[in-house]
């Protein structure tokens, strides 16, 4: 599929704004990190706070999703982006008071609020290349969305390592800046204003198929689990070789590969099913994240850190493309949030888990997190397709995409 269809279907302007419209999400987990680890400094709460947020976003992001179904995309990304700003400045004056219940409720206030940008820019592809009757485009499109937020979470942390040089606190303004000047014009410009249907209401939520979907759930959970382990793993030796700044630097490099190798999943052949794409790249996720851990262990942290992350965005675009399957069109808004909780409730326990081992192991302890999630990620790949070929019922949206190449 060509991207250069894609250029001339969205726009020129819809492409630079819609990536750095994403760096808040992208940069927010770090964030939160360094600024409570240099509050505090104890990674063990900065684990803590940093699950929090997670939890909250995992939370806050279907019933963002179920209410731009309900009221139109561009009504609730703008209410969002700006509740999140104000979230963050409650988040600084509570780490400038020095209270962590205060640090705690305001994490949870910045997740809750978390605009779900890259899901709702998903439901924008889906609607544009249909409405142009160009639907053999949108899985070039998933692959551009997946290269932009790996890209992003090159650029996020980058920008976190960077901010962080002038104090823990300089990485939580640069989010908000970002937030005023690129996430809400994106909001404003890029989001359809439109409700569902004529009434403006919904289908029931019987119209979502709960079990497929909870198994991409918890796909999307294992890899945002693979994420936190990685975080704090990078935080710990960054602050081993006495440059904690450069701890956004590091974890930066965890989305260079990833964003080559998603770019080009859009050139797959269509004899390459679905159900082999998912287990397959399960599959090398898992290799991927042991390559990571010996490496680290052997060698160098940031080298095994970007041979690792080659494998990431492949599997990732495959969850998206399944659950896009699975949800009828009035709903994926809200099917494509909940996909994404996955993400920071994995992260979440990722970095609480691996906060607590890194106390007492170090970066070894923490990259244990990483490996033990993509296990687990593909054993659930792995019984997915196998109860898929036992049962006449797609299991986990398993069937032959509707959009193949």
């Amino acid at each position: 599929m060509s991207y250069r269809s894609l250029l001339r279907l969205a726009g020129v302007g819809f492409f630079p704004l819609g990536f750095l419209a994403r760096l808040p999400y992208s940069s927010s987990a770090l964030a939160i990190l360094v600024l409570l680890q240099g509050t505090t400094h104890s990674y063990a709460f900065a684990g803590i706070g940093g699950a929090v947020q997670s939890i909250a976003v995992a939370v806050g992001g279907p019933a963002v999703g179920a209410l731009a179904d309900r009221y139109g995309h561009r009504t609730v990304a703008v209410t969002a982006a700006c509740a999140n700003f104000l979230a963050w400045a409650a988040l600084l004056t509570a780490a400038e008071v020095g209270g962590r219940s205060g640090m705690l409720g305001a994490g949870v206030l910045v997740g809750l609020t978390q605009p779900p940008v890259g899901a709702l820019v998903r439901v924008h592809w889906a609607r544009l290349v249909r409405a142009r009757g160009r639907g053999e485009l949108l899985p070039a499109a998933l692959s551009y969305e997946a290269s932009a937020d790996e890209l992003s979470f090159v650029a996020g942390p980058a920008l976190v390592g960077l901010a962080a040089t002038a104090g823990p606190a300089a990485p939580v303004v640069a989010v908000m800046l970002l937030l005023a000047t690129s996430t809400l014009p994106f909001a404003l410009r890029h989001t359809g204003a439109a409700v569902n249907s004529g009434t403006g209401t919904v289908s029931s939520a019987r119209d979502l198929p709960y079990r497929p979907l909870a198994a991409m759930f918890l796909a999307m959970a294992a890899v945002g689990a693979v994420f936190g382990g990685v975080q704090t793993a990078v935080t710990v030796y960054a602050d081993a070789v006495g440059r904690p700044g450069t701890a956004g630097l590091v974890y930066a490099g965890f989305g260079v590969g990833s964003a080559v190798t998603g770019a080009a999943c859009a050139w797959l052949p269509a004899r390459f099913s679905t159900r082999a794409r998912y287990v397959t790249f399960a599959a090398l996720l898992c290799v991927g994240m042991l390559v990571l851990f010996v490496g680290a262990r052997l060698g160098s942290l940031p080298v095994a850190v970007a041979l690792a992350s080659c494998t990431v965005a492949p599997y990732m675009i495959t969850l998206y493309a399944l659950t896009e399957q699975l949800a009828p069109a009035e709903r994926l808004a809200t099917a494509l949030t909940v996909l994404c909780a996955g993400g920071p409730l994995g992260t979440a326990v990722g970095q609480a888990v691996a906060g607590g081992l890194a106390q007492d192991h170090g970066v070894g302890g923490a990259l244990l997190v990483a490996v033990g999630a993509a296990a687990g990620a593909f054993l659930l790949a792995a019984g997915v397709v196998l109860a898929g070929r036992t049962s006449r019922e797609p299991v986990a949206g398993l069937q032959e995409s509707r959009t193949s190449r």
